[in-house]
């Protein structure tokens, strides 16, 4: 891979846009481009790095476009470059090349309101389980890099949370776990349109109930509030912060690989639930 692309990469990552690397990985016959030959490509349809031009290079862009709006991460896509002299508009190397597709910049993240003990703890499970974290408080003496170093942090009051960066798709984990049910309830409308692969929010079930009520009779939707995991995480009776953080991270990982929750969080309503806040 050439320093160019590297850049490009690079840049677009920074600016949390994702793309796809394009790598030949085999090649037969004549081909435009040996194996190693590598290009990114970016959501707009913009490259960096060539695997080879002409029209087999743009199927390679349609084919990683496609990729990119899909639930996969990598594919591949092989192209006879053949010509007969019937299509004008196809190659005539005449050999056959694969090129390996992969989205990069694209990872399962996982955004905690509240930075806490019980966020701290999950920003480094979190972490450790693989999640790109972000973690938000209002008080900068606990959302910043010295208390969290294992993600992003963001403080500022919640009504700037999207113009300070946080961006909430169908691959964001939303936990949570503020100092106080009152901003919970304040987190809940705030992200009421937003796309999720996980909503959950901590509390016991009366709490739960309680703050369920108060955010209908301000108009906040049935069908939102009914897409949060309550209380949230499995229910292995923890306690601590950091168990509370472990039964919360193996039910992301259940969500993320399609485990079966109900009998995971069977007897949920009995006995103690594994992240409650009196």
């Amino acid at each position: 891979m050439n320093q160019a692309i590297l850049e490009q990469i690079m840049k677009d990552l920074a600016k949390g846009v994702p793309g796809v690397l394009c790598t030949v990985v085999d090649v037969e016959g004549s081909t435009p481009r040996n194996v190693g030959a590598s290009m990114w490509v970016s959501p707009d349809g913009s490259i960096s790095g060539t695997v080879g031009g002409g029209v087999f290079e743009h199927h390679t862009i349609r084919e990683a476009l496609a990729l990119l709006n899909s639930e996969r991460d990598h594919a591949l896509y092989k192209e006879g470059l053949h010509c007969d002299g019937s299509d004008p508009n196809s190659a005539a190397c005449g050999g056959d090349i694969s090129v390996f597709l992969e989205v990069v910049g694209r990872e399962r993240e996982l955004v905690i309101f509240g930075a806490g003990h019980v966020g701290k703890a999950l920003a480094q499970a979190g972490q450790f389980a693989g999640f790109r974290v972000f973690v938000w408080d209002e008080r900068e003496e606990f959302a910043n890099a010295e208390n969290i170093p294992w993600g992003t942090t963001i403080a500022c009051p919640l009504e700037e949370i999207f113009d300070r960066g946080l961006k909430l798709h169908g691959r964001s984990f939303v936990v949570i776990a503020t100092r106080g049910h009152a901003l919970d309830s304040e987190v809940v409308k705030t992200i009421e349109h937003c796309d999720a692969a996980y909503v959950g929010m901590i509390g016991s079930m009366r709490k739960i109930a309680f703050v369920r009520k108060r955010l209908l009779d301000e108009g906040v939707s049935e069908a939102h509030l009914n897409r949060i995991y309550q209380p949230v995480g499995l229910p292995i009776r923890a306690e601590t912060p950091e168990e509370i953080a472990i039964s919360v991270v193996a039910e992301l990982i259940a969500v993320l690989r399609k485990g079966d929750l109900s009998s995971l969080r069977k007897g949920l309503n009995g006995g103690n639930t594994p992240a409650t806040r009196e």
